[in-house]
């Protein structure tokens, strides 16, 4: 079975938990962004799904959200992107431009990685929550958009 059969069988079986379908248009959705690799814009999801609707990928991005399938990042311009569900990739984290919005994923250091998860259980622990779990976005400035301020 390869990546993308896989891939298929659990957002299949993820929707049909939340009573949904995995129909040929989420099907798109989720190739889309497996081969993306980064957050996609609603306008860069449609660039690659050619022919679905507008109305149609926020309809069934938001079914797949639901069904933890796809996962919204919000930027500060307040624009969302939509990536796979971080159980469905691998965990890493996002740099967000605070100026055109743009994401980047990044990974850090695994002894900094645990070190983080270390510190975090114990203030959940000290706070009643259990099973902590972080996401961690870096606000910044891209490199165009910070050579378009010098240049300005």
């Amino acid at each position: 079975m390869t990546r993308a059969d896989d891939l298929h069988a659990t957002a299949a079986a993820r929707l049909a938990a939340a009573s949904q379908r995995f129909t040929a248009a989420r099907a798109s959705l989720v190739d889309a962004l497996s081969r993306a690799g980064k957050p996609l814009t609603i306008a860069d999801v449609l660039h690659a799904c050619p022919g679905l609707p507008q109305s149609s990928a926020y309809r069934n991005l938001a079914a797949l959200e639901q069904a933890a399938v796809v996962r919204r990042v919000i930027t500060d311009e307040g624009s969302a992107r939509y990536e796979l569900a971080e159980d469905l990739t691998a965990h890493h984290h996002h740099l967000v431009c605070s100026i055109c919005g743009r994401v980047e994923d990044v990974t850090i250091p695994a002894e900094l990685e645990r070190s983080m998860d270390r510190t975090l259980d114990r203030l959940g622990r000290r706070t009643g929550f259990a099973e902590v779990s972080h996401r961690l976005d870096l606000i910044g400035t891209c490199r165009d958009c910070a050579e378009i301020r010098l240049r300005g």
